[in-house]
C-alpha cells in the first residue's frame, strides 16, 4: 500500500502575515492559540488533508509530510537512496512524532509517524 501524504506546511518570517494571507486566500480556518503559535489549518473537507503555517528556524519551506509506520527505516531507506536526514525522529509530547529529509535535489520532505 502507498504511503499517503496527510500535511502540508508553509514557514516563513512572518508567520502571522502568512496565516493571515492563506486564511484570506483559501478561507482557511486557521488557529494558532497555541504555545508555539503555529497555525493549525483545519481540513476543508473530504479528501482534503490539514497543515501548518508558522515561523521558519531558517529559509523559508514548503514541504508535505508523509505517513510511515517506521520513522527511522525511512531516513534510513531515504538515505540509501541519495536524501539526507534534517530533523531525526522527534517527539513533540501529546501532539506528534515526525522527522525531514531532503532529497537528492534539495527538497525538504517530512515523515508522520501512523497512529497504531
Amino acid at each position: 500500500m502507498a504511503a499517503k501524504v496527510v500535511h502540508f506546511e508553509v514557514l516563513g518570517q512572518d508567520d502571522k502575515k502568512l496565516q493571515g494571507f492563506y486564511s484570506e486566500l483559501f478561507n482557511w480556518e486557521v488557529d494558532a492559540n497555541n504555545p508555539l503559535n503555529y497555525g493549525v489549518v483545519k481540513p476543508g473537507g473530504e479528501g482534503s488533508i490539514g497543515g501548518g503555517i508558522g515561523k521558519a528556524n531558517g529559509p523559508n519551506l514548503v514541504t508535505f509530510y508523509v505517513e510511515v509506520d517506521d520513522l527511522q527505516a525511512h531516513l534510513d531507506r531515504a538515505e540509501s537512496l541519495g536524501g539526507k536526514t534534517v530533523v531525526p525522529v522527534t517527539e513533540i509530547p501529546n501532539m506528534v512524532t515526525f522527522a525531514q529529509f531532503e532529497d537528492p535535489e534539495g527538497n525538504i520532505i517530512g515523515l508522520v509517524k501512523s497512529e497504531q
